[in-house]
């Protein structure tokens, strides 16, 4: 399995090495943020925030505009 698998790579890396140089850099992309440092630190920070925060709900409006200065 190994030496077919090695075989296709070095027949596909002869006749297109462009496309499989592509491809290597897209999996690449795709598998190295995980190995990030920031992806532990962004989900610790995800699980600290509170999804709701308070004064805010379906009663309350945010946008009432009487925390705006009046100018004039």
């Amino acid at each position: 399995m190994a030496a077919r698998l090695g075989a296709f790579l070095k027949n596909a890396w002869d006749k297109e090495p462009v496309l499989v140089a592509s491809f290597v850099i897209g999996g690449l992309a795709i598998i190295m943020p995980t190995f990030s440092p920031y992806v532990k630190y962004s989900i610790m920070i995800n699980k600290a925030t509170p999804y709701n925060y308070p004064g805010e709900g379906p009663g309350r409006d945010r946008w009432d505009g009487s925390s705006l200065p009046v100018l004039g």
